[in-house]
């Protein structure tokens, strides 16, 4: 009877001292207070009432850093929160060089965001954040390689800024986009003007040319339907039948007798710019004059 009792009570006991371990935890043992081993995965043994064990996952946390107010190299106030993973690859000293390494790691993710951002110009916060991600992961990974933790990644979430800088932002990002659309339609008239130049000179040379876009145009003119049609007609069609109409001579008496009238023109005072006119005494006796 004795037996089968001590017999049950070993069995108690050997049942209270096994524990289970899943895949993805370790357990740090302490015999008698002092750390003997890390054990696990899957079924571990424990002297119940002289060992104990810390439980310790080793799978990617994701930490989440609260909002900091920051204020940026050029003076600006932000509100920037982060997230922070991490992951512990070291279990024993994770246990036993920090007291509470999840803690720990939020509190130094914290500082760290402060002091990054604060050396960094709003532009390049808002522009070049993997910059600065990649700037934050270095320095807290560093900090926490002592304690057996690894932190693949820091991510900025969000950057708050005030109702005054977003306006300002938004007013400067107008003035940028009329000013790429003016210097886009600047560069249009140029390439249009250069276009029209090019044209001008092809015309030119073909003087029959001008009539048939004249005949296009007035075909496009037709096409829509109108009630009312213009006819502009250039000057130059017009001109071989004005002279074929007059002829060569008219053309030439027409110029000499403008030659003519210029020449009876009086000449002009230069004193008093009013032309002179001379006139010639009469060969009549006085006497028939007075007559």
């Amino acid at each position: 009877m004795e037996l089968i009792i001590a017999a049950a009570l070993g069995l108690s006991y050997v049942a209270a001292s096994l524990r289970v371990l899943k895949q993805y935890e370790r357990g740090v043992v302490f015999f008698l207070g002092k750390y003997i081993a890390t054990k696990g995965p899957g079924l571990i043994f424990l002297p119940a009432g002289f060992a104990t064990q810390k439980r310790v996952s080793l799978r990617i946390m994701a930490l989440d850093i609260p909002p900091q107010d920051v204020i940026t190299r050029d003076n600006v106030s932000v509100k920037v929160n982060a997230v922070l993973y991490m992951r512990v690859t070291e279990p024993a000293r994770a246990i036993i060089d920090i007291e509470d390494y999840l803690y720990a790691c939020s509190q130094l993710a914290q500082t760290t965001l402060r002091a990054v951002l604060g050396e960094a110009e709003l532009d390049e916060l808002l522009a070049d954040r993997e910059k600065i991600n990649g700037i934050l992961k270095k320095i807290i990974d560093e900090r926490t390689d002592p304690w057996g933790i690894e932190v693949s990644a820091v991510e900025v979430k969000d950057v708050d800024l005030p109702e005054m800088m977003k306006r300002a932002m938004a007013r400067q990002a107008e003035a940028e986009r009329e000013r790429r659309a003016k210097v886009i339609a600047a560069q249009g008239e140029f390439q249009a003007s250069r276009t029209l130049a090019q044209a001008a000179n092809t015309l030119a040379k073909e003087p029959m040319s001008l009539q048939l876009r004249y005949l296009q145009t007035v075909v496009e003119i037709a096409a829509e339907n109108n009630s009312t049609t213009i006819f502009p007609i250039p000057i130059d069609m017009i001109t071989q039948f004005v002279k074929k109409g007059f002829g060569g001579g008219s053309t030439e008496a027409a110029a000499l007798s403008e030659g003519e009238e210029a020449a009876a023109l009086p000449e002009p005072n230069p004193l008093t710019m009013l032309p002179q006119i001379k006139v010639e005494e009469s060969k009549v006796p006085k006497k028939d004059r007075d007559d």
